[in-house]
């Protein structure tokens, strides 16, 4: 087969930009430190790397929730382990104490009464604690204090006041509002935190019933963590409403010894009831710390996995580099000798 110069120039030429080409692509991925840098390069490893980015930032977006729901939790069992603090105190040392006989004057009383109307007067300041502007205790609707407490005329006795305290504006100790505070008392607040939200639309969009086992619960209406409603002989639920009633106890002349022992018996209920709160905050607080490390893990996989995908191992890439320089090299080296000595170069 006869090969002739030109098809040796256009052989040469095509395997030079074929290097040049090889050249350029090694530099650029050294630079870019990136595999491929439009989808035409590699379309597959391009879909794969497009899915991968969109569940990182997926799970990112997942992980800074749970982190302000761990905050607001945190505000939550702060304030409800004060509550508890102030409960026990009051349960174990001062009501104990005033039941004491050398403590019996009604002088010693009117000092542990005091302490009583102190105690309510902090009890309300937990129970209205507030997250970054919004109130932890008011279940679904944290942009009004919960809890407020009145002093207003007694309908049994016009010339005497009893303390009235309103949950979001409904009297907690009025027989007429169970059902409202029944239907306070279930109120929730769902975060999706990437269990696969399930929600299901009821009533032609009116309603919306959220899968609970799907999202998790914020809410912790305040009701559920200081009680209402009355018992059967009468007798509030409410550890901050008890506090007044026991105070005003204290400060009678003629001390009812057996109705002051059946208060604080309620008010030992109602301190038990926080406790259950706390300790039931601490097993979700438990439950987010173990999805927080779930969704991190899942970071860092994900991170890897688009690392493989998408970025070059440098080593290699540099390697790769230098090899096609050199070959570039040696390709423009050979292009001086590529026209070997004719027939023509020998003629006189």
């Amino acid at each position: 087969m006869r090969i002739t110069t030109n098809a040796i120039l256009r052989n040469y030429k095509s395997n030079l930009g074929t290097s040049l080409k090889n050249l350029d692509t090694a530099r650029t991925r050294v630079m870019t430190q990136r595999k491929f840098n439009s989808t035409a390069e590699d379309p597959s490893n391009a879909l794969r790397a497009a899915i991968l980015e969109r569940k990182y930032v997926k799970n990112e977006d997942y992980l800074n929730i749970v982190k302000d729901v761990q905050s607001f939790q945190d505000s939550q069992e702060d304030a409800a382990m004060q509550i508890e603090t102030i409960a026990k105190r009051l349960s174990k040392q001062y009501g104990l104490e005033a039941l004491n006989g050398t403590n019996g004057s009604l002088e010693t009383r009117k000092t542990y009464a005091d302490a009583w109307r102190g105690a309510q007067e902090s009890l309300l300041l937990s129970l209205n604690a507030s997250y970054e502007g919004k109130y932890v205790f008011a279940g679904s609707d944290g942009k009004e204090a919960p809890f407020k407490l009145t002093e207003e005329p007694d309908p049994n006795d016009p010339t005497k006041t009893i303390q009235v305290l309103k949950y979001r504006g409904v009297d907690v100790n009025d027989p007429a509002n169970a059902d409202v505070l029944e239907k306070l008392s279930k109120d929730t607040l769902f975060v999706d935190l990437g269990f696969g939200l399930n929600v299901d639309v009821l009533n032609g969009g009116k309603d919306i019933d959220v899968d609970s086992s799907s999202a998790f619960n914020t809410s912790l209406p305040g009701i559920n963590l200081a009680g209402f409603g009355k018992d059967d002989n009468g007798r509030t639920n409410n550890i901050v409403l008890l506090c007044g009633q026991i105070a005003d106890l204290l400060d009678e002349e003629e001390f009812d010894r057996d109705e002051y022992t059946e208060l604080l018996k309620k008010f030992d209920e109602g301190r038990s009831n926080v406790l259950e709160k706390v300790t039931i905050l601490g097993t979700q607080t438990e439950f987010l710390t173990t999805t927080k490390d779930r969704l991190e893990t899942n970071s860092i996989s994900l991170s890897t996995q688009i690392d493989n995908v998408v970025n070059v191992d440098m080593a290699e890439a540099i390697m790769n580099f230098s090899w096609a320089q050199y070959a570039y090299n040696a390709a423009l080296k050979v292009g001086n000798n590529i026209l070997t000595p004719s027939f023509i170069d020998f003629m006189n």
